[in-house]
C-alpha cells in the first residue's frame, strides 16, 4: 500500500447464517461511500460497484474483502478488509484488461486526508449502517445501496470461473445477488467479477 493510502480490517463475531453475514459487504460499501463523501465535502461522484467496490468519478477508489471462519453454515469470525486509495492509485498496467481504472481521492478531488482521519469518518459511517442492518435487516441497506449502484440499468458482464454472462443490470435481490436481464431471461449471480 503506497504511503498515505488506507488499509484496515474490522473483526466481527456475527450472529446469523453465512449468507446473512456476507451481506455486510453492502454495509461496508455504504459506510465507505459516506466516509468518502464526508472527507471530500461531496466533491466527485461516488457510486457502488457490485459486489465490493466504491467508485469515484467512475474509477475504483476503494475495495472490500470479506473473509470468515466457521462451520456448519455458521460464521464464528468475520474480517472485513478495506483498502482506499487516498493519496495514490495503482498503475493501470497492473490490472487485467477491462477492469475499472483505479483512481485516488487526492487525484480526483485534490483533497488530502490522513489515513487516521479517514478511519474516524469510516468508523462513524460504518457504525451507522451496521446498526441499520442489525435492527432493520437487509431491506434498507439494499435500497440505499441501489440508490448509488454503478451502471444500474446498463449492460455489464459478469465473469465467473465457469461463465461470462452479459446482460442489463436490473437489480440486487434480497440475498445480495446480482440480477441481470439476459437474452435467456433473468439470471441471478451470487459471485462474479464485473466488467463494464
Amino acid at each position: 500500500m503506497p504511503p498515505g493510502n488506507f488499509a484496515a480490517s474490522l473483526i466481527l463475531r456475527p450472529t446469523g447464517t453465512a449468507a446473512e453475514t456476507a451481506l455486510r459487504s453492502f454495509v461496508a460499501a455504504l459506510g465507505l461511500r459516506d466516509a468518502l463523501s464526508g472527507v471530500t465535502g461531496g466533491m466527485g461522484a461516488l457510486s457502488l460497484k457490485w459486489p465490493n467496490d466504491v467508485l469515484l468519478n467512475g474509477g475504483k477508489v476503494a475495495g472490500i474483502l470479506l473473509e470468515s471462519t466457521g462451520a456448519a453454515g455458521r460464521i464464528d469470525t468475520l474480517v472485513i478488509g478495506i483498502g482506499v486509495n487516498l493519496a495514490a492509485a495503482p498503475a493501470a498496467a497492473e490490472l487485467e484488461p477491462g477492469a475499472v481504472p483505479p483512481v485516488s481521492v487526492a487525484g480526483e478531488t485534490g483533497v488530502s486526508v490522513a489515513p487516521e482521519t479517514f478511519l474516524t469518518h469510516l468508523a462513524t459511517a460504518y457504525d451507522h449502517w451496521e446498526r441499520v442492518y442489525t435492527q432493520q435487516g437487509f431491506a434498507p441497506i439494499r435500497r440505499a445501496w441501489l440508490a448509488d449502484a454503478a451502471r444500474l440499468g446498463e449492460t455489464i458482464t459478469a465473469r465467473t470461473p465457469r461463465d461470462s454472462i452479459t446482460g442489463t443490470f436490473v437489480d440486487v435481490d434480497s440475498d445480495g445477488q446480482l440480477v441481470l436481464e439476459t437474452a435467456h431471461g433473468p439470471q441471478k449471480i451470487a459471485a462474479a467479477d464485473i466488467f463494464f
